[in-house]
């Protein structure tokens, strides 16, 4: 149980000078959060739902939908670096502030398979529930489920 405490350790500082830096802090959290996942699975029983390989995939999936922010277009040029920056510092707040949470069981385990097993289509279970169903409802529960 003393992954708690290295994870306060690892912290996120206010800004990065660069985004060499932040992409070194971004890789810095997937280490700390993949260090994490044995403990996690422990904590929340997950062994019987989920791979540790699964979570990591989902990690690294949370991680892939946020790569769009280092992109020059969505900022302004005179300020492009700067605010892609704080995007990024942003971000891995973000996530340090979810990964603790889960490390100090401030979550249930419903809301750890609802939002990282099911949420990420690692468990496929629709083809069953959806027989009979018209398609007005399987298009809304396709795009209002998780």
């Amino acid at each position: 149980m003393a992954a708690p405490f290295t994870l306060r350790k690892i912290g996120v500082p206010p800004n990065s000078a660069n985004l060499t830096e932040a992409r070194r802090r971004v890789f810095d959290f997937f280490r700390a959060a993949c260090r994490s996942i044995p403990t996690i699975m422990d904590i929340y029983n997950l062994q019987d739902v989920v791979a540790p390989s699964q979570l990591r995939f989902a990690i690294s999936a949370q991680i892939r939908n946020n790569a769009h922010v280092t992109d020059p277009k969505l900022f302004p040029l005179e300020f492009n670096c700067h605010l892609c920056l704080k995007v990024i510092d942003l971000l891995l707040f973000k996530g340090m502030e979810e990964l603790t949470d889960i490390v100090d069981h401030a979550k249930q385990r419903h809301h750890i398979i609802g939002q990282y097993v099911v949420g990420e289509g690692l468990v496929q279970n629709t083809g069953s529930k959806d027989q009979g169903k018209s398609d007005f409802l399987k298009n809304f529960y396709t795009s209002n489920y998780f």
